[in-house]
């Protein structure tokens, strides 16, 4: 099916942080696949990237087109079934949807979120270490 990828991921990779080549190394045969929620979730980053002065006006909307060029299949969440992955592993719905289409799809999952990659172990999804 792909390699599901988490925010972080593609935030290091219009960011230009150090993991940026590796990962592009990892993912580019793959396909890459994400909750349809990824475009809000990114918004929302650069967004905070923003109000701490991190990055410009300029800088956030050049980003977002940057990040709007990488090619994402998005899928729908079943939000119930995250939600109880949530409650069960005390994490944000946001980082169970990701491992709730995980486990559906049985999909690699690449994370740069130490606690996001436990859970993901813990059931059983595999791990691509970046």
């Amino acid at each position: 099916m792909g390699i599901l990828v988490d925010a972080n991921i593609y935030l290091a990779v219009i960011l230009n942080e150090p993991e940026k080549i590796k990962i592009i190394e990892i993912t580019q045969a793959d396909d890459l696949i994400s909750p349809a929620v990824l475009p809000f979730e990114i918004g929302n980053a650069l967004s905070a990237m923003y109000k701490r002065n991190r990055l410009d006006k300029n800088q956030i909307i050049e980003c977002y087109s940057i990040f709007q060029q990488i090619p994402i299949r998005l899928i729908n969440v079943n939000v119930q079934t995250s939600l109880a992955i949530a409650a069960d592993y005390g994490i944000y719905a946001y980082d169970a949807y990701y491992l709730e289409i995980a486990k559906r799809f049985k999909c690699s999952l690449m994370s740069l979120d130490n606690r996001m990659k436990e859970v993901a172990s813990d059931l059983g999804i595999h791990l691509l270490e970046v």
